[in-house]
């Protein structure tokens, strides 16, 4: 039993100079405009992929093939409940393909990383130790407080990531689970971490992986069993699905034998009243256990949808689309005085379509401002919920933003925050070309508006 799907168009071919460049791929909004405060309106260029990606035109129309079929999941015995069951879990195995899983490897739909995370970390054995390193993403920094946790220093080289890793491991206690949390692709810089070679060293010390694969699973391909890691996490809406779904996927014993994440209707197989007033419960020992309530089903086939366009795409067509941005990224601002790209493993580093930078004398949250307000560009400014990498990068410790109205930093102080660009499969040529024709502008003739600070942001004056 199947739901209707959208039909898949065969995506068209850049031309000239970069013929072998595929064209990006359809996503909603790409012919939405946005008012200049200059007067008139321009395509809104949207460079904020790292945050949430635009959906797939392909993964919406399947939402939208699918929504007239809708019906309660895992309980209904009508055709409708039965197709959308059998939706829920046809997305279950093709996430676990999408992702190379093993044999016995499970699968748990969630909200988001973030909620992927912390069902991990309240599945942990007792006793358990978590190793992250100070430069993650907060969603990978945080969820371990019920555990003791080790922090790792920034490493500079992915060389010396391995090598502080394994030092790590070494000295612990050698008896009890330990787990290491590591991100694929930065969020701050876009660059790759060594996954298989930290993954490696965490079970030659008899440690569990789980990998972040927020940002990398949108640029490159993903293999649980290729690289292996014990778990992945990732969310749907920076795999240009809608938002509210994430995944969960790997090993089954922690998350088998640890106390449900939600408990309610769905995680339980029986429950029955005892003669002393108590409830006796036998909990599912698969996915369900930790899936509770109805299911996301819309989100979980927006997920697999996305899952399946990237597949049929081919990662290879979409990295090197990805790798012609960040070359005309990275070019146009390195020629733009006084701008600073942000890097850990140094220029060189291979990394995904996420840059940040600062720009000497600017308030990073002006310089967005007016980059949206005078261009119709969508970037990120602040410390990006990755506060302590973004500290270390900028070399201080900041714990205030400026006026926007001010410099946030003159020539030869430090940053307070930086500016992300950020782009993946969606994003055509000609928003990239104009948010750097854009810097250099607004960094030779300055922002041609007035701004104030509201809310603690920066916003033009109307």
């Amino acid at each position: 039993m199947s739901a209707p799907t959208a039909a898949t168009a065969a995506p068209a071919t850049a031309s000239g100079a970069d013929r072998c460049v595929r064209a990006p791929l359809p996503v909603l909004g790409r012919d939405v405009t946005v008012p200049l405060v200059t007067g008139g309106e321009v395509a809104y260029a949207a460079l904020d992929y790292a945050a949430s990606a635009p959906a797939l035109q392909r993964v919406w129309d399947d939402v939208a093939a699918y929504a007239p079929y809708y019906g309660s999941v895992h309980r209904g015995a009508g055709y409708l409940s039965q197709l959308s069951t059998d939706l829920f879990e046809n997305a279950r195995r093709t996430v676990a393909e999408f992702l190379g899983c093993r044999d016995g490897d499970q699968v748990v739909f969630t909200r988001s990383t973030t909620d992927s995370l912390n069902l991990l970390a309240a599945a942990l054995p007792a006793g358990c130790e978590v190793l992250v390193f100070e430069t993650e993403h907060h969603a990978s920094l945080l969820p371990w407080r019920g555990a003791r946790v080790t922090y790792l220093d920034a490493p500079r080289t992915p060389d010396e990531a391995v090598d502080a890793l394994e030092r790590a491991l070494a000295g612990r206690e050698p008896h009890g689970p330990a787990l290491v949390c590591v991100t694929g692709a930065s969020n701050v810089t876009g660059e790759l971490w060594p996954v298989r070679e930290l993954a490696a060293a965490a079970h030659a010390h008899g440690a569990r992986i789980v990998l972040d694969a927020a940002q990398l699973a949108p640029h490159h391909p993903v293999s649980v069993t290729d690289l292996d890691v014990d778990w992945v996490a990732f969310s749907g809406h920076k795999l240009y699905a809608p938002f509210g779904s994430g995944v969960l996927a790997g090993r089954a014993d922690w998350l088998r034998e640890a106390e449900p994440y939600l408990a309610g209707g769905g995680a339980s197989r029986t429950v029955s009243r005892r003669a002393d007033g108590g409830v006796d419960v036998e909990w599912h020992d698969g996915a369900a256990r930790h899936e509770a309530g109805s299911p996301n089903v819309i989100g979980a086939h927006a997920v697999a949808s996305a899952c399946k366009a990237l597949t049929e795409e081919g990662f290879e067509n979409l990295v090197a689309r990805e790798r012609h941005l960040i070359g005309k990224v990275r070019t146009g601002l390195a020629a733009v005085p006084g701008v600073r790209i942000l890097s850990l493993f140094g220029d060189d580093a291979p990394r995904v379509g996420v840059i940040s930078f600062v720009v000497e004398g600017w308030n990073s949250s002006h310089f967005a401002a007016a980059l949206s307000a005078e261009y119709g560009i969508g970037v990120r400014d602040g410390l990006f919920c990755a506060h302590p990498l973004v500290r270390i990068l900028l070399g201080g410790d900041p714990q205030a933003q400026g006026e926007c109205g001010a410099p946030e930093a003159a020539p030869g102080e430090k940053s307070l925050n930086a500016v992300r660009v950020s782009f993946g499969a969606g994003t055509p040529d000609e928003h990239v070309e104009r948010f750097v024709r854009a810097t250099a502008e607004l960094v030779a003739q300055g922002a041609q508006w007035d701004y104030r600070t509201q809310d603690g942001r920066c916003v033009p004056v109307v």
